[in-house]
This record gives C-alpha cells, sequence and structure tokens, in this order.
C-alpha cells in the first residue's frame, strides 16, 4: 500500500467525506445527518478538526473531533474498506488526541452504534470504556453505545528531570 498523507480537510472534501459517512456510519438510516453542508460547516468551525487521509491522492478516511473546553467529541470517523486494518483510523485518533492535548483537553467521547462490534473493539483497543447505552440514539431506532477516555498524560514528579528538559 502507497503511504497515506494526513492533512486537514478543506471545504473541497466536504463532498465527498458526506458521501462517505453516509455508506460507512450512516448506512441503514432514514436520512442523511452529515450531508455536505454540514460537514462543510464542520471544517470552517473553529472548534472542530476534520482531518482527511489520501492514498495515491483519493480520499480513504476521514476524522470529524469537536473541541469543547473540557472535553473533545469525536463526532465522526470512517475508513473505507479497501485500508481497514492499515493503522489508518489509530493514527487519525493519535492526531485528535495531540490537538485535544495542545488545547487542555482531558477527555474523547464518542458514540456509536451498538451492533458495530469491529468498532467497539477499535475503540477497547485505543483505551476507551463504554460508559453507557443510549437506546433510540440513532434516529430513534439504533442505541448506541458512549464511550470515554481519558487522554492525560502522567505528569513527572516536582524536581524530577525528563529527557530533553533543563536543569
Amino acid at each position: 500500500m502507497s503511504t497515506p498523507v494526513f492533512r486537514l480537510a478543506t471545504a473541497a472534501d466536504a463532498y465527498e467525506i458526506a458521501v462517505m459517512s453516509r455508506y460507512l456510519v450512516e448506512v441503514g438510516l432514514r436520512g442523511w445527518s452529515w450531508h455536505p453542508e454540514r460537514v462543510a460547516k464542520a471544517i470552517r468551525a473553529r472548534d472542530t478538526s476534520v482531518v482527511v487521509v489520501e492514498v495515491k491522492e483519493n480520499l480513504v478516511g476521514f476524522a470529524i473531533m469537536e473541541f469543547g473546553d473540557i472535553k473533545a467529541h469525536l463526532s465522526l470517523l470512517a475508513v473505507k474498506p479497501s485500508h481497514q486494518r492499515c493503522s489508518i483510523g489509530r493514527q487519525m485518533v493519535d492526531w485528535l488526541e495531540e490537538t485535544a492535548l495542545v488545547a487542555g483537553i482531558s477527555t474523547i467521547n464518542l458514540e456509536l452504534r451498538a451492533n458495530n462490534f469491529g468498532a467497539r473493539c477499535f475503540y477497547k483497543m485505543l483505551g476507551f470504556k463504554e460508559m453507557a447505552y443510549i437506546p433510540g440514539y440513532y434516529r430513534g431506532v439504533e442505541t448506541a453505545v458512549k464511550m470515554s477516555r481519558d487522554i492525560r498524560r502522567a505528569i513527572p514528579q516536582t524536581g524530577q528531570l525528563t529527557p530533553g528538559s533543563a536543569a
């Protein structure tokens, strides 16, 4: 596989992200929640990061994260089936986690379909914990699982130097 390129989304990516959302995330649900206009609004929003991944200039994955004061919400993440299990999803979450840490955020929350066992295993592998079930979350029809992860890193004890720190 060619090397994936990770970058922030631009307005030109909105339609393709929306289509991927429709067919990879919102599949089987009535309506289209993440339509191109909503994705474009997220791309423009100051409190949101939209990351895309390209392979040979083809969009193969994306993630949308909204940032609050102390928590972030991973709204969407999808990778085309042809590129799943290649660490693209993990690398997008890593990127967004670093962004959240720089912003002083300590927790990332997300929801996913309760019957999406592959995604549940993926997020558990990344350290997310299942917090609650939300019946009817998806269009009043499907149950969601709310997951959360504390992303704060251990801070060295006062007086201890870490590699690369000044004395």
